[in-house]
């Protein structure tokens, strides 16, 4: 057995897990809220416990998941605690994790007649309160919300447009950071400040 199954999942499996899916449904209805997740977990490198705990939560046998080769060592973990089916094509993805901005091109939009079928992309960075500042506008919001991010590289506004001009198709992400998560729905408009 490696060390990395060895780790154990979470401490308290059904109220921590749905702990951390009301905070991603909460996160996803209101784009930009902080939400503290996974703080009893032990993840494994190189996962932070908010990655690691939207991973135990959100994916299962049935959901195709891609790992970019910086969380690859946490494969063995996944495929443990969580029975993840892990594909090699990011295109395939229903979930792709990544500890960088991968091309949102490369993972699936969905079609026009299933937009649902896009790709969730848990795109883990190095910290939400703090770093450059976005302004957040669309549904979910009655006024613009303000995130800040660092971690996000230069053209990710511009990367992020095209992907919302695709709307109602495009990709969905969670960021996550520490113990700490936010999403940003494919629907929501977003400004640098």
């Amino acid at each position: 057995m490696s060390t990395t199954i060895a780790l154990p999942g979470f401490a308290d499996p059904v109220d921590e897990a749905q702990a951390t899916f009301r905070a991603v449904l909460d996160a996803m209805a209101r784009p930009g809220r902080l939400h503290r997740v996974g703080e009893r977990l032990t993840a494994p490198t190189p996962l932070d416990p908010a990655t690691a705990a939207v991973l135990l939560t959100l994916v299962d046998n049935e959901t195709p998941l891609w790992l970019d080769a910086a969380a690859a060592a946490a494969r063995d973990w996944l495929a443990f605690h969580c029975g993840a089916m892990i594909i090699g094509a990011p295109h395939g993805a229903a979930f792709a994790v990544a500890l960088s901005l991968p091309d949102l091109d490369a993972l699936s939009a969905g079609t026009h007649e299933a937009p649902e079928s896009s790709a969730t992309l848990i795109l883990q960075i190095t910290a939400l309160g703090t770093g450059v500042g976005y302004r957040l506008s669309g549904p979910g919001l009655r006024e613009p919300a303000m995130l800040k991010a660092d971690g996000l590289p230069a053209g990710f506004v511009a990367d992020w447009q095209r992907n919302h001009a695709l709307y109602p198709r495009g990709v969905d992400i969670i960021l996550c950071a520490g113990t700490v998560l936010t999403a940003l729905p494919r629907s929501v408009s977003i400004e640098e400040v």
